[in-house]
């Protein structure tokens, strides 16, 4: 699961799609807007956010909206306290001799 994530935030466009779906949902159109892509690339980055779960979709009518998928976010960053708290507890093992 996390492998598709960290491979989705190592893009910095897909990292500015994220940023830009933390103000509002917004469709691939308003999104393509934004950057200086040809239409195949911008549904390249959206596919591949979607696969890691990063971003959902909804269709409204004729458009496709798009917004973050704030849940994966929430995994991601109790998988980052549980690896920080792990490294901490071995650095205080180490500290007191054990």
């Amino acid at each position: 699961m996390f492998d598709s994530i960290f491979k989705a935030l190592s893009d910095p466009t897909r990292r500015k799609i994220l940023n830009l779906l933390r103000q509002e949902d917004v469709t691939a159109g308003e999104i393509a807007e934004q950057f200086d892509i040809s239409k195949p690339s911008m549904s390249h980055h959206l596919s591949i956010l979607k696969h890691a779960g990063l971003v959902l979709d909804e269709k409204k009518g004729q458009f496709i909206y798009y917004s973050l998928n704030t849940t994966v976010f929430q995994d991601l960053m109790a998988w980052f306290n549980d690896f920080l708290d792990f490294k901490r507890k071995g650095e205080d093992d180490d500290r007191s001799g054990k």
